[in-house]
């Protein structure tokens, strides 16, 4: 299974929230992902999308051919 290099994350409204106070979020993604750890990246919906706002990576599992990514969301730059 190849690695994917990624520098934001890609959520297609998949993210799930694991804890409010926190605004800590996991997303799973298929194949292997490797993403910047406790650095600020952007988080978008799609591709094309405007950027909606920032967060860090804070855990990262592969298993299975699949990525678990929890992230921080530090800041949001509009309302859903």
């Amino acid at each position: 299974m190849p690695l994917s290099l990624e520098n934001h994350i890609l959520t297609y409204g998949k993210e799930v929230r694991r804890n409010e106070l926190e605004n800590l979020f996991e997303i799973h993604f298929e194949g292997y992902r490797l993403f910047p750890m406790n650095q600020t990246i952007e988080i978008k919906r799609d591709r094309d999308a405007m950027q909606i706002g920032q967060g860090k990576v804070v855990e990262l599992m592969w298993k299975n051919g699949k990525t678990i990514c929890k992230y921080k969301l530090h800041s949001l730059f509009n309302v859903n």
